[in-house]
């Protein structure tokens, strides 16, 4: 037990990034947070940050056939887009509990928004908080649990319906500032306008 222990420790510790310096010429490269200097999974003492306005947005994209797509405004459990946007809210504001070293965040804002592609539906969930720490595991939360939702609502149809391309669009906010997924990483919800 102790020899498992041992290596899962060096597991962790060797599987983070370099250390300082030891990156591109020039870089230093950032530590992963929530290890502490024993490689031992901790979370992150935020009490010194002050509040500031956080915002997070992310996308997925739910992957189905034409057949699938054409029945949802019929489908028998109800509306699968309002559904899956009151589910979405409701776990942004529960992540803490699925994710074991996020913290409690107040949302003071949280939505879905989707748009209908050709091959399925593209969702964009954006989270806000005014805290000590970021709301993107909020955001990817919201979206991954609206994408398993349709899923959920029309799988009577078809067990094949694919969740792809679960990702963070952008984030405001904080000591790492602000970031933007680059046009190169196509976003889920370029296919069309959010409705």
């Amino acid at each position: 037990m102790a020899a498992r222990s041992k290596m899962r420790k060096t597991a962790i510790a060797g599987s983070g990034p370099a250390p300082a310096g030891q990156g591109a010429v020039g870089q230093a490269q950032p530590k992963l947070s929530h290890y502490d200097s024993s490689g031992r999974a901790t979370m992150v003492d935020v009490s010194g940050k002050p509040p500031t306005v956080r915002t997070a947005e992310a996308s997925a994209r739910v992957v189905m056939s034409p057949k699938v797509l054409a029945a949802l405004p019929a489908n028998p459990k109800g509306d699968p887009f309002e559904v899956a946007r009151i589910a979405g809210i409701q776990a942004a504001k529960r992540t803490w509990e699925l994710i074991p070293m996020c913290h409690p965040v107040a949302l003071s804002f949280v939505d879905i928004s989707y748009s209908l592609c050709e091959d399925g539906v593209a969702l964009l969930s954006r989270a806000t908080t005014t805290a000590g720490t970021g709301v993107e595991m909020e955001a990817l939360t919201a979206v991954s649990v609206a994408a398993l939702t349709i899923y959920d609502m029309c799988k009577a149809l078809d067990k094949g319906i694919e969740i792809r391309s679960i990702q963070l669009e952008r984030k405001q906010g904080g000591k790492s500032g602000e970031y933007q997924r680059s046009s190169a990483g196509k976003s889920a919800v370029d296919a069309g306008k959010a409705k």
